[in-house]
């Protein structure tokens, strides 16, 4: 059973992570390199925590306990006592690595850790740990506390016993889990990648323009948000980032980039989070 849960990282997806985690009435240590990071992580959940209260979701009460279960530090040796870890750090391999080659020593023998990526090989990513059997993908969808979805990749050397703890915390932190073998994307990218790319190639070609591309998708497939959009929404960064894995790793010429994804990576569009990527967010912000 998991009790406890150490998160590496506190952006986004970490923040998240820890929100859910809390709000489940799990005990949480979330981590990040310096304080100013935990802090502007911890403030996150607090104003996440602070709408919900508004609209009659959460008690006054409920919120300070939340918060109160939540342990924030900068030393990974807070860590002892998990017994889940997950790594929620950015989608760089090299990265990851390196943190998850550390970790391992400063856990009890029996704690399983995960890695939250959307692309990165679970199997290579375990290589590096001292647990291979006790590692597993837990890729979580972002926004984390409104996503149902957590999408769980077993790598070569995941143990049963592994999977089945995790899909057990999945479960309790509310969240509909589903099962993928490790391979490129996985299930879900696996899918949305590649259909993101295509409405991609298909503005670089004149054949429509964003906005209509987008209004195709969402009244004619019934998708809440046009794929271009949701690019917009992923960071082009991270979309040309798993691209390039699908490519790498299927060694298929149907996964390859769109050129324009590139070159707007190249000049700095990435999207919401820079301001300006298929759509302009300037004005907006």
């Amino acid at each position: 059973m998991v009790a406890s849960v150490g998160i590496i990282g506190a952006g986004t997806m970490g923040s998240g992570i820890a929100q859910v985690c809390t709000v489940a009435e799990l005990r949480v240590v979330m981590t990040d390199t310096s304080d100013a990071a935990v802090k502007r992580g911890l403030n996150s959940i607090a104003a996440s925590l602070d709408r919900l209260v508004k609209k009659d979701k959460m008690t006054v009460d409920a919120r300070e306990a939340a918060l109160g279960r939540i342990l924030t530090s900068t030393d990974r040796a807070a860590f002892e006592g998990c017994d889940l870890v997950i790594e929620a750090a950015t989608e760089n391999e090299a990265l990851k690595l390196e943190i998850l080659k550390g970790v391992g020593p400063l856990l009890k023998s029996d704690a399983i850790i995960a890695t939250n990526t959307s692309s990165i090989s679970i199997t290579r990513l375990a290589a590096a740990t001292d647990r291979p059997d006790r590692f597993i993908g837990t890729h979580f969808f972002n926004p984390v506390p409104m996503m149902a979805l957590l999408e769980l990749i077993r790598g070569l050397e995941t143990s049963d016993e592994t999977h089945a703890r995790t899909m057990a915390f999945a479960k309790r932190i509310g969240k509909a889990p589903i099962t993928a073998k490790n391979s490129p994307g996985f299930a879900v990218n696996r899918i949305l990648c590649p259909m993101i790319n295509e409405a991609i190639f298909a503005l670089q070609e004149g054949l429509a323009t964003a906005e209509d591309i987008d209004e195709g998708m969402k009244l004619g497939c019934n998708h809440p948000i046009g794929p271009l959009a949701l690019a917009d929404l992923i960071g082009l960064d991270t979309m040309l980032f798993v691209l390039d894995e699908f490519y790498k790793g299927f060694n298929d010429p149907k996964y390859r980039p769109a050129p324009l994804l590139r070159e707007m990576v190249d000049a700095g569009r990435l999207g919401r989070k820079s301001g300006r990527g298929f759509y302009d967010y300037r004005e907006a912000a």
